[in-house]
């Protein structure tokens, strides 16, 4: 019998969900978030940065307004054709790539990257989020900078629901979670209703603690890690509301 493609393989699942996860609001903060990219990698202008994961490329364009220069990547065709035609209309030179993260290298081509948005640790072999963090730190230059948002073990904890739903612009979203394998892996039931239509996806995804996340960059050869509890820099406590560590390369 044929193993299922896993969800984050389907393109179907990443073109039914875009409408919920890229809201009106999500591109009106972006220009937000990218202030404190730039403050936690402490990078100038015209540095070349990794948007690894870029969907359809609300960081890639708003880095390349900047100034910076700017190579997207992501695995789904769909998003990086909106991406581009976003990029042309703004005459803006972005260079758009399609490739699984796990197998993007580009060795000592950026001076920083980034990953946002939870879009690392979909892969049920930890080793294949240890592949990509090496893909990120050789494609790096010396004195590079990699960035990763994610939700962490702690502030999840602090918020665990196991239902929840919300509805964005007509479109109904509800969620069921579950905490599995020692609270290693999350397993999420999407239903998405839109217009009559129903779909349902199973979400799953590896959960993180702050010090396993640093163990795992720093045993990719990353000199040291900051740790942050949200995109503005603040401590990673009780408080934290994301999981952002900032590794650097010697």
């Amino acid at each position: 019998m044929e193993e299922a493609t896993p969800w984050h393989e389907q393109d179907y699942f990443w073109e039914t969900t875009a409408p919920v996860m890229f809201t009106e609001r999500r591109w009106e903060i972006t220009p937000v978030e990218v202030d404190q990219v730039i403050s936690l990698l402490g990078i100038k202008a015209e540095a070349h940065i990794l948007d690894l994961g870029c969907g359809v490329g609300r960081h890639s364009l708003e880095l390349a307004r900047r100034g910076f220069q700017v190579t997207g990547v992501d695995r789904t065709k769909q998003y990086l054709k909106q991406a581009s035609e976003r990029a042309e209309q703004e005459s803006l030179k972005i260079e758009f790539i399609q490739e699984d993260m796990r197998k993007f290298c580009r060795p000592d081509s950026f001076n920083g990257a980034i990953s946002m948005f939870t879009s690392f640790s979909y892969f049920e072999d930890p080793e294949e989020d240890r592949k990509v963090a090496l893909n990120v730190y050789q494609s790096l230059r010396p004195g590079g900078v990699f960035l990763l948002e994610t939700h962490g073990k702690e502030s999840l904890a602090r918020i665990f629901q196991k239902n929840s739903w919300r509805e964005d612009n007509g479109i109904l979203v509800l969620q069921e979670h579950r905490v599995t394998k020692n609270w290693s892996w999350m397993e999420n039931r999407w239903i998405i209703i839109q217009n009559d239509k129903r779909n349902e996806f199973e979400v799953t995804h590896r959960l993180y603690a702050a010090t396993e996340l640093v163990s795992l960059l720093t045993g990719c050869g990353f000199k040291y890690v900051d740790v942050y509890g949200d995109l503005a820099g603040s401590k990673y406590d009780h408080k934290a509301t994301r999981l952002v560590v900032v590794a650097h390369k010697a």
